[in-house]
């Protein structure tokens, strides 16, 4: 194992009708929750980003992460992932610095493509200028890291020798997601490390480190992982069927897994548990399971789990975070340390 693993938590502060909280409690619940989860053993937080969704599905995940800086201590923040086409980039850099600086050094910025129409529609961004603003983003995010002034006139950016500052002391690592193989080949040859959605593109990302002439070494997985983990999985399986029904054919409509008219939705909570990215485990399974990924693929550095999922009350994914803290993680830490 060439480095710790991290294990964390993935939010994305959905709050679905019919809502059990108003949107200030429920932010004040989950970061009660995550200060908790870091004080059980937890070490990375990872939050997402999408705009106009009526459940509330986080548009501001840096505001998130400062108060979350606030309230950890060591536990590293992390985006999973945010929608650099849409975003100024040197805006980005400048508040990806601010929290850097904030959280002395414990912020990753998680960037991808984005696939929503709306979304590019309001940000005047055409989806198929994609690629190109998500590589003149992250060479502008570099740039303006660097402490020397930022230059770029690209086909999407002009920028003249511009002064960005503050530069943090410790620089964000850019970490880049996706599940399409053009995309992970773009994570392998200009990020930091590749941000995956359940398990899919693992063997494509180590491929693509070799055509970018990378030794496998120099990869870095970060795994954003659907696994339910709980003492009973069949009963905790009826207890999450109709959030996960929620959550996937949410992303189906928005065409997450390709065109929405070519991606059936699911009929229901038990087909999207078993045919989705879910995995449902008790520990042991757990421990077995996610022991065998780590060791096939010793990339990995972080695999964080939904909290809960949208809409799910907080007590639920409270519980399996409880229990993930002390009949899993220090199983797994334990078998890994043992096979050095």
């Amino acid at each position: 194992m060439s480095a710790p693993v991290r294990f964390g938590l993935w939010y994305d502060f959905r709050n679905p009708a019919p809502a059990q909280f108003s949107f200030e409690d429920l932010y004040a619940e989950y970061l009660r929750q995550i200060a908790w989860a870091e004080s059980l053993g937890f070490e990375s937080v990872w939050l997402t980003e999408h705009h106009f969704v009526e459940d509330g599905y986080t548009p501001s995940p840096l505001v998130i992460a400062a108060a979350i800086g606030e309230r950890t201590r060591t536990m590293r923040i992390g985006t999973n992932l945010m929608l650099l086409p849409l975003a100024d980039p040197v805006r980005l850099a400048e508040d990806a610095a601010t929290l850097s600086i904030l959280t002395r050094g414990r912020f990753d910025l998680g960037v991808g493509l984005g696939y929503r129409e709306v979304e590019f529609d309001y940000f005047k961004r055409d989806l198929k200028h994609r690629p190109s603003l998500m590589e003149e983003g992250v060479d502008i995010l570099r740039q303006a890291w660097s402490g020397q002034p930022v230059r770029m006139h690209g086909k999407r950016y002009r920028v003249n020798d511009l002064p960005v500052r503050p530069v943090p002391a410790s620089v964000p690592k850019i970490l880049m997601g996706g599940m399409a193989p053009p995309a992970i080949a773009r994570a392998a040859r200009l990020g930091d490390g590749f941000l995956s959605t359940g398990g899919i593109g693992h063997d494509v990302y180590i491929e693509a480190l070799a055509a970018a002439g990378k030794p496998r070494s120099a990869g870095a997985i970060y795994a954003g992982h659907w696994g339910i983990i709980a003492p009973d999985p069949e009963a905790e399986a009826r207890k999450v069927a109709p959030y996960a029904l929620y959550q996937t054919n949410a992303y189906v409509a928005w065409g997450a897994f390709g065109p929405p008219d070519q991606v059936p939705l699911f009929p229901d909570g038990a087909t999207a548990l078993r045919d989705g990215l879910y995995e449902v485990w008790d520990g042991a399974t757990a421990v077995r399971e996610l022991v065998s990924l780590l060791t096939a693929y010793p990339e990995i550095r972080d695999v964080h789990f939904w909290a809960q999922l949208p809409g799910e009350p907080i007590e639920q994914g409270s519980a399996r975070i409880e229990y993930m803290a002390t009949h899993v993680l220090p199983q797994v830490r334990a078998a890994l340390a043992a096979r050095g």
